[in-house]
């Protein structure tokens, strides 16, 4: 527990965490080619994991105005629909349509998560912001002030996670979507370092959503709109702390009454390197398969050993799994899947698909693929065990690997080759591998969602990298409207 004296009354300064973030957040100057590069690839990336989502009714039952006809004309518009909604709902929006799929960019530390989910709060703002602007004959934020706000979002909430973690007292990682929107959005609003401290005290006190919904035995659809409701949440706070509501300088050490004694355990947070572009430039990207990041590379191992099991799969005797410690913490999960959800967080199932069909599409998931009744007795043959040499490779600052190995063993005595990948293709080491890749999932969302005419405009908007960020942030959302 903290030890001050709980009887003053003396409103303390704020705390250096709160401090810090806000400094970053609204003054620092971003330099990094490498950070924009990665952030114009990312916010292509991200919309594509939206534009996919689309398919699914699940989640476009979720989407539009909190309530029937509560529109906005002028508002922020939610890309590969007709939603003019206000800032806070389309950060819902777009934030739920990003992480549907659970497909876009994730960063694994001590605490794990998809820094890509605060783009759903940045482009509403942005987005409803340069509206307004150009409604009052002012300029409208440009693409690359867009960029910033990601890299910085992304740097905000991928720092934090590298020492801290949430899911081991009980806590979801989209606390931190929360509180990385609140900064970054209020900055963009011209909010002043107190106001950017006061959003931020707020989301810490919020607390955090519980991971019961990503974990058996009640895994379920909240974790697809959690990062929605949080990116929603921190435009939220960043509004109220625009208005002059307070905040709170002491909302993380308290003693008692503060995040660290009430959910952390007593403990104050732990930065071990200042804030600056390290997140961005070595993001995580989802580019071939909409499966949790952890398992990966085990799903690439898979599809290298399809080709020699997938006539045996009945004189299959065991499976054996090799991954890090949280792929065994988070994803190693035996028994029945009752949903989607369930099934996109199970390393077994993720290795069973690939296995069977040499494929893992987010269609997999779905109750008409998961009655195969190949699939399940493949998960019960399976034994998931850590590998240290995966764990300490994980954890490295100089590597940041997800490795994995499979391999199958027959009833006859025979077996595959052991298959390990270290590191998928999203990784920051097989970047040149992984951009063209990335491009093929961009072009072929865009292509299923509109009519040609306008995924040409897109294509040619995107293809020179200084003219998309020199294009007004209007402008590039409305490329992305659907008409009707």
């Amino acid at each position: 527990m903290s030890h001050h004296d709980t009887r003053s009354a003396a409103r303390p300064a704020p705390d250096q965490v709160l401090v810090d973030i806000a400094a970053y957040a609204r003054d620092a100057v971003i330099t990094s080619p490498v950070a924009y590069d990665t952030a114009r690839y990312c916010l292509l990336d991200t919309l594509a994991c939206g534009f996919q989502a689309l398919a699914y009714p699940a989640c476009t039952r979720l989407l539009g105005p909190v309530v029937p006809g509560a529109t906005m004309a002028g508002g922020a518009r939610v890309p590969g629909t007709s939603y003019e909604l206000d800032p806070v709902q389309a950060a819902f929006n777009i934030g739920a349509l990003i992480r549907w799929l659970d497909f876009n960019d994730t960063w694994l530390a001590a605490e794990w998560g998809h820094p890509s989910d605060n783009l759903g709060g940045i482009l509403a703002v942005a987005d409803w912001l340069s509206r307004r602007a150009v409604a009052e004959g002012r300029a409208a934020l440009m693409v690359r002030d867009l960029l910033t706000a990601m890299i910085k979002a992304h740097e905000i909430q991928g720092v934090t996670a590298l020492e801290n973690s949430y899911n081991r007292v009980g806590l979801d990682h989209v606390i931190l979507v929360r509180v990385a929107t609140a900064a970054v959005v209020t900055a963009m609003l011209g909010g002043t370092r107190d106001q950017v401290v006061n959003a931020v005290s707020n989301a810490w006190l919020d607390g955090g959503a519980l991971r019961t919904y990503r974990h058996a035995p009640n895994t379920g659809s909240r974790k697809s709109w959690a990062a929605g409701d949080a990116t929603s949440r921190g435009v939220r706070h960043a509004l109220i702390a625009m208005s002059g509501e307070m905040g709170y300088p002491s909302a993380l050490s308290a003693p008692r009454w503060g995040f660290y004694d009430v959910l952390f355990r007593g403990q104050p947070f732990v930065y071990r390197q200042p804030f600056g572009s390290y997140v961005m430039e070595n993001i995580l990207f989802k580019i071939s398969y909409p499966a949790e990041f952890h398992a990966q590379t085990a799903v690439e191992c898979a599809m290298q050993l399809h080709s020699g099991v997938r006539d045996r799969i009945e004189a299959i005797e065991r499976i054996v799994i090799e991954t890090q410690e949280p792929g065994v913490r988070i994803i190693d999960k035996t028994g029945p899947l009752a949903n989607p959800a369930d099934r996109d967080h199970c390393i077994q199932y993720m290795v069973a698909i690939p296995l069977i069909f040499g494929r893992l599409s987010a269609a997999d998931y779905e109750d008409s693929i998961a009655q195969d009744p190949r699939i399940d007795r493949l998960r019960g043959s399976m034994e998931v065990r850590e590998n240290p040499q995966f764990t300490a490779d994980y954890y490295a600052p100089d590597k940041r690997f997800i490795g994995n190995a499979v391999q199958v063993f027959f009833h006859d005595g025979t077996s595959t080759p052991r298959a390990q990948v270290d590191f998928p293709i999203g990784h920051r080491r097989r970047r040149t591998e992984g951009y063209p890749a990335l491009m093929q999932k961009f072009n072929s969302s865009v292509a299923t969602l509109f009519p040609e005419r306008q995924c040409r405009r897109i294509e040619a908007l995107i293809a020179d990298g200084a003219r998309l960020d020199a294009t007004p942030v209007d402008d590039f959302v409305a490329h992305f409207v659907r008409n009707g």
